[in-house]
């Protein structure tokens, strides 16, 4: 990117979206903060959000029964997730903010570029993570405890890429809990469907986060940090269609399992989701190119859509 060396001196990321509201309308002292949550980023928040609504989507096509509730559930989930992604890339931004200083992409970060310190980096994740659980509060019970037991993932995974190759996984852990805090909000208990829809998700992760590991793949094997994408290789394009096959049979497995006593459009509506995102995901593993820095950043992007599809298809099952 021709701009990276410049944007630092303005305190712009150097992957940031270009005309972001957090660098042109933000206030100055604000930036900072915003850029260590990623709010110039937003794709992150979609991609924690989605299985949120994906869980809560199937749960109401599971009881068969939607109230005002469950419209709060969704705002809450939407709210939870911008505070929550925030916090997480901040703790990420803490615990890297040595290996961040040595990768192309990273270093305009807020930390190694000295817009914040690691003490104020910290404030600001209590800061979000007090707003986040104010939310959670207002959820049952099941649902508390799912979002606290939902921290020690999200504890974990900055520190993965030091210890396994498969750091993607506990991305996908943390990232995809909302599928079963969505689903236990609106049910009251955990049920089998979530769980597969969870691990669908997972896979889901697997399948962008490691697109998205190309961009710094060079700069993590000169540092010695560890991903799915310099394990897999020049064979990426063939796990990349192992991981969109099981999320596309995981998740046609949890819709029927969730609409197995319901009529058969609503069935057949739900299971539009998962054929839908595996037509996409099919699309975007057909133009991956290892080699193109942009190309990559735009197909893990593209995934905000590829989320999307499902949420629409259980919202009309849910509608039937």
């Amino acid at each position: 990117m021709t701009e990276a060396g410049q944007r630092p001196e303005q305190g712009e990321v150097a992957d940031a979206v270009p005309g972001n509201w957090v660098d042109t309308r933000a206030p100055a002292r604000a930036r900072p903060f915003l850029r260590l949550s990623r709010a110039d980023r937003p794709i992150g928040t979609w991609l924690l959000l989605l299985p949120c609504w994906w869980g809560l989507g199937l749960a109401i096509v599971s009881t068969g029964e939607a109230s005002l509730s469950d419209l709060w559930i969704a705002i809450g989930c939407a709210i939870g997730a911008f505070l929550m992604r925030g916090a997480g890339c901040t703790w990420n931004d803490i615990t890297d903010r040595d290996i961040d200083g040595s990768v192309a992409r990273t270093r305009s970060r807020p930390i190694p570029s000295g817009q914040v310190t690691t003490r104020q980096a910290l404030v600001w994740v209590v800061v979000q993570s007090l707003l986040a659980f104010g939310i959670l509060l207002t959820f049952n019970p099941q649902a508390i405890l799912l979002g606290i037991i939902a921290l020690v993932p999200v504890a974990i995974y900055p520190f993965a890429k030091r210890f396994t190759w498969w750091p993607q996984i506990f991305l996908g852990i943390a990232f995809n809990w909302g599928a079963l805090l969505a689903w236990t909000a609106h049910t009251g208990s955990l049920g089998l469907p979530a769980v597969m829809l969870y691990l669908a998700g997972i896979c889901w992760t697997l399948f962008y986060d490691t697109i998205y590991a190309h961009q710094d793949a060079e700069d993590d094997a000169l540092i010695g940090v560890k991903s799915t994408a310099r394990l897999f290789g020049d064979r990426t394009p063939h796990w990349l269609r192992r991981f969109l096959v099981s999320c596309v049979m995981l998740m046609g497995l949890a819709v029927i399992a969730a609409a197995i006593d319901a009529s058969v459009l609503v069935l057949v509506l739900a299971l539009g989701g998962p054929w839908a995102m595996g037509w996409h995901m099919a699309l975007q593993l057909g133009r991956f190119d290892p080699a193109n820095d942009a190309g990559l950043l735009r197909l893990f992007r593209s995934n905000r859509m590829a989320g999307f599809l499902p949420v629409l298809f259980f919202a009309a099952a849910a509608l039937v």
